[in-house]
């Protein structure tokens, strides 16, 4: 019923979606809370009523972490549960509906489903190699669960993923890379970047998310090796700590790298905000989320527009 349920909802946001004028397609995505790769060391989801699911660290060391033997995410409840989910994904649209890995997160957010925060806040100052082993570790698990969901979805995978517009035609693998901004950018380049290269390389290379503003990170992320797009938000319903300095996210500009900017509000508003972001030379995906879909074909030549 859970995914039965699940596809139900999400062929119902495409129906809709259809009416809603747009380049890019929307996608089916077996999105299963942010624990997935965590779950490889014992852990298991919390429910709370109208919640995603939750994951609760159980560990209170690195140390504790690196001396457990991991199971294959294939083969724990979550990991079989997301498997599951692609599998009637795929059996019920044959294919015909792109399908997205599901949100396994990068390394550096993985680390906070495992042991509390300021533990390894500490370790990264104390214990760097540490960290560093056991991103690998988490990256090495990482890439083998893509692999079993990429042998069930083939051909109709839609790259980035989560978060990002994304199609069959693309390439790259999203990493929520949240916790980026809870550490200097030189930590963020010396620490978690090596083991999120490490996940990509395989699916086309890095794709990066952060929520907040994450604008005085922009040069550590254009450093990222093969990095192919990085996501932002840029107004304040789309993220109450939404950027305003918009104008760093300028030295994108001839890079090659895909901004996908998320603008959600009215049409002045998307309008105001992409004005102050769009500049000639820059590659952009603008995502925007509209109540009308008279609306959103205002809104859809209006960036056309600016963006010409």
């Amino acid at each position: 019923r859970d995914m039965k349920r699940s596809l139900e909802l999400q062929l119902g946001a495409l129906e809709k979606s259809m009416l809603f004028k747009a380049d890019v397609p929307n996608f089916l995505e077996p999105w299963y809370g942010i624990g997935t790769i965590a779950s490889a060391f014992g852990g298991d989801y919390i429910w709370l009523d109208g919640q995603a699911p939750a994951l609760k660290p159980h560990f209170t060391c690195i140390d504790e972490i690196l001396a457990y033997e991991p199971t294959e995410v294939a083969k724990t409840p979550i990991g079989r549960h997301t498997l599951d989910m692609i599998t009637y994904f795929m059996e019920k649209t044959k294919g015909r509906i792109p399908v997205s890995f599901t949100d396994t997160q990068s390394p550096l957010n993985m680390v906070g489903h495992l042991y509390p925060l300021d533990q390894f806040f500490m370790d990264t100052i104390l214990e760097p190699e540490k960290v560093m082993l056991l991103f690998d570790r988490l990256a090495d698990l990482s890439i083998q669960f893509n692999k079993e969901q990429l042998k069930l979805i083939g051909s109709a995978l839609a790259s980035p993923g989560h978060g990002f517009a994304s199609s069959t035609a693309w390439k790259g693998l999203g990493m929520s890379d949240d916790n980026a901004i809870m550490i200097s950018p030189e930590q963020y380049m010396e620490l978690a970047v090596p083991s999120v290269e490490k996940i990509c390389a395989p699916f086309g290379g890095p794709v990066f998310h952060s929520c907040g503003d994450w604008s005085n990170w922009v040069d550590a992320v254009l450093q990222t090796k093969g990095v192919l797009m990085v996501d932002g938000a840029f107004s304040p319903q789309t993220d109450p700590g939404a950027t305003d300095n918009l104008e760093a996210f300028h030295k994108f500009t001839n890079t090659g790298v895909v901004l996908n900017a998320r603008i959600v509000g009215d049409v002045e508003t998307i309008k105001n905000q992409l004005s102050r972001l769009w500049i000639p030379g820059m590659k952009m995906v603008v995502v925007t989320y509209c109540e009308t879909p008279e609306e959103q074909e205002e809104t859809y030549h209006i960036i056309h527009e600016i963006c010409q």
